[in-house]
Parts: structure tokens; sequence; C-alpha cells
């Protein structure tokens, strides 16, 4: 290493478990995060910051207010941007010996081998179920290890999955999960989370990393390690690498690993927020809310409730005699839902707000 790479790393060459040949292998490495919210832009800091050679970023998404509580890498004055480019400039200036390249397009499975192939070591830093699936599958066909991890209220979870080992590959997501659920699965913005919960999960799926790129320490393969915020326990569920690979294979080839949420959303479906409120001031529409929790304080009252998971259009007809306004948080469920409405009545004029209630 030369002097200056020398001083900036000293503090952790100078742990005989890594030294400078730790560091050398961290500075060859590449790594690729998927999503850059709280879990991936803490992870990727951290990352940079321990000397990780290039790091790909991935998320389609921009900066919202909402998310700086816990995104903590992210300012004020950068809301509205992308989360991609903002973070690079971030790694950028903190860690001049890092590569940092990134994607604003969502990872889908007719792009993410172009995206990934390249990249030995994936950060599953995702929200989204189809997604974490699509990349588990994905990691198992092509060899890849995926340093998983989730948030679930309190409860974090983390994982080192699809580890070389000496019987062949550690154990990955369909071990503990075979199917991925067809229900629903709330996430933090529609739940709530505390933020140090998520910044601990991410620095877990950061060491994972570090220790398996340098190759010290012993990894958290065949196992999960969940860990409970409220009362700092931690629980490591052991896994038995046992789902077969072929079967994999096959639901890989079938599967879409289909996200509304990276949807590009029709704009004739949507109205904005201004435009929202003209047409509520003048009683002209009525409005459905597919928001899942029942103690949720909208800023105007409601027609009818109803959960995304439970979504049933007959139950809208009796409002479609006027405009239809659809609200969820994110606008999300509530494009879902319109989507379903147009489909049982063509002719409704129904709406998603744009966005969701956390802009409105």
């Amino acid at each position: 290493m030369s002097k200056a790479k020398e001083k900036m790393f000293i503090r952790q060459t100078t742990l005989p478990e890594l030294g400078a040949r730790g560091q050398e292998k961290l500075l060859a490495s590449k790594v690729a995060i998927v999503g850059c919210g709280g879990l991936g832009s803490t992870a990727a800091v951290y990352l940079a910051a321990s000397g990780v050679g290039h790091i790909h970023l991935i998320d389609y998404d921009t900066i919202d207010t909402s998310n700086l509580h816990r995104q903590v890498f992210y300012t004020l004055d950068e809301v509205g941007t992308p989360k991609v480019t903002s973070l690079a400039r971030h790694i950028e200036n903190i860690s001049p010996f890092v590569t940092v390249s990134y994607s604003d397009q969502p990872i889908a499975k007719n792009s993410i081998d172009e995206e990934l192939q390249d990249y030995p070591v994936i950060l599953d830093c995702t929200d989204s179920l189809p997604t974490k699936y699509l990349l588990n599958d994905y990691c198992v066909l092509k060899n890849k290890v995926l340093v998983y991890g989730s948030l679930y209220k309190h409860d974090g979870y983390a994982a080192v999955f699809n580890l070389p080992t000496k019987k062949g590959r550690s154990a990955n997501l369909r071990d503990a999960f075979p199917e991925m659920p067809q229900q629903h699965v709330p996430n933090c913005s529609e739940i709530g989370t505390l933020n140090p919960i998520v910044g601990i999960i991410a620095l877990m799926q950061s060491n994972e990393t570090i220790k398996l790129i340098s190759g010290i320490g012993k990894g958290l393969a065949d196992q999960i390690l969940i860990y409970n915020a409220m009362d700092n326990s931690q629980y490591k569920m052991k896994l038995n690498p046992k789902f077969p690979v072929e079967r994999i294979a096959k639901i890989y080839n079938k599967e879409n690993y289909f996200d509304p949420g990276c949807e590009v959303q029709d704009p004739l479906l949507l109205i904005d927020a201004s435009e929202f409120k003209k047409r509520l001031d003048k009683g002209s529409m009525n409005i459905l809310s597919v928001i899942g929790d029942s103690s949720y304080s909208y800023p105007f009252d409601i027609d009818l409730r109803m959960t995304n998971s439970k979504f049933d259009a007959a139950k809208v007809a009796p409002l479609l005699q006027h405009e239809l306004g659809v609200v969820c948080q994110k606008g999300i469920s509530s494009y879902a839902a319109v989507k379903k409405i147009k489909k049982a009545y063509p002719s409704a004029t129904v709406y998603s707000l744009k966005h969701g209630l956390e802009n409105y």
C-alpha cells in the first residue's frame, strides 16, 4: 500500500487479524449494493470508508423528507434528488481510493445479470419481497454471495446466503422461507421503525462483508441473526441448505418477480396534491383509503377504508357515482387499487393520489 493509504486505514490494518494483506483484499474487491435507503446508504458509506475498492449502487428512488430520520447520509437540501447520485458523491468525498458506480433503474429480471454479473458479493438492502427473492435466486444460480438484511418494526435480520463451503454452498433465503408470501407484507414506510435498528442491521451487513472479503472471523452462514431493539435480544435461526437448486432454476424461469413499487405509473390515472385538494374543496370527489393501519390519522374525511390485501372492487361501486380519489401512504397501493377498479369498471373516473399522503 502507498503511505497515503496506510495512513487512512491504519486503525484497521493495526488489527493482526486484518493487517495489510486483508486491506489489500478489500481494495481489490467489488461489491454491489441493491437499495440505497436506510440499510444500503449506511452499508455503502462504511464499506467505502473501510476501503472496499469498487462499490456499485443500485436504487431508482429520490430522497424524500421522510427518509432523513433513518437515512442519515442524505440532507434536506438534497430532497428530490436521486439517492444514488447523492450517495456516490458522499463516498467520493470521504474515500478517494474507492471507485463508485451507480444505476438509477430498478433491478428487474430482464436486467439483473447485466447489472450484477461483475460483482461476486451483493448486498440486499431492499424493502421489496419480490426483489429479495429475485436477488436470492439469481445469486444461487450464478454462485454469488448475498449479504442479506431486512427490517420489521423493532426486529432486524442479517445473514450471509450462498457462501462457498466444503460441501458446496451455504443456505439461502428459500431454506428459511421457501415460498414468497402472496399477501402484502408492509414495509417500514407503512408500519414505522426506529432509526437505530436500521443502522444496526446495516452495520451488521457491512461487518459481514468486510469479514467475507478479507477472510477473517466467522460469517453468518447457515443462519439468520434476528435482533430485537426493544430488549437487545439476539437469536440465531439455524438453517439447513436443502432447498434444491434445480427447483430454484425452475422458479426463476417462470417467475417475473414483479414489484408494483417499481412500476412506471400511467399519468392518466394519477392526480397531484394541489388538484386533489381543489376537488375536495368542491366536494366533487369521494375518497377510498387502502392503508392497512386503522389508526392512521387522515387530513380529510374518508368515505371507505379497505386494506390492500383484502381489496374488493365490488365494494367500491357505490362511490363511483362521483369521481373517486384513492389514497395510501406512498401512492403504490393506491395505484394498484385504481388499476383493479378500472378493470372492473372501465368507465369509472378514478385517480390515485400521486406520491401518496407522505407528500400531501
